[in-house]
């Protein structure tokens, strides 16, 4: 068995698939499934393959700066969140780039833009790769440095 990567409680992720080089993600053991901040979301078929196009603002507390998104569907779930509030959302399989590491995870979309973090990781998409140090920051996904 590989080595297990050790992850901060906030980390620095990318998600090729969707054309997004950074954004700071939430590592949530308490959650099991991911999720992306997506506003806009449209879901549509295209050669007989279910996908959705939404909209994301990728930087924290930026509202200005959009990404347009398309994806895959993988399912459409109803998930409970930590308030005990009940929400049917599209869950898209993409892949997660941290470090030198990319493997696929699957990623609900619902709005986020009350919550400090764009992207939460949970542990779902940790499993059997990564543990949480939860008093550590940006162990593999490496913070950025000023004015680069």
């Amino acid at each position: 068995m590989n080595e297990l990567l050790i992850f901060g409680w906030r980390e620095w992720v990318g998600l090729p698939d969707l054309d997004v080089d950074r954004i700071k993600a939430k590592v949530d053991t308490g959650a099991r499934t991911s999720a992306l901040h997506a506003f806009d979301v449209r879901p549509f078929m295209e050669s007989g393959q279910q996908r959705v196009e939404f909209r994301m603002h990728p930087k924290q507390r930026d509202t200005n700066t959009e990404k347009l998104c398309v994806a895959n569907v993988a399912d459409q779930r109803t998930v409970t969140d930590s308030g005990g509030h009940s929400e049917k959302r599209w869950v898209i399989s993409t892949s997660l780039s941290i470090g030198d590491h990319t493997w696929p995870i699957e990623m609900t979309l619902t709005s986020r833009a009350d919550m400090k973090f764009r992207m939460l990781l949970g542990r779902t998409a940790l499993k059997d790769r990564a543990l949480v140090h939860s008093s550590a920051s940006y162990l593999v996904g490496k913070k950025r440095l000023k004015g680069a």
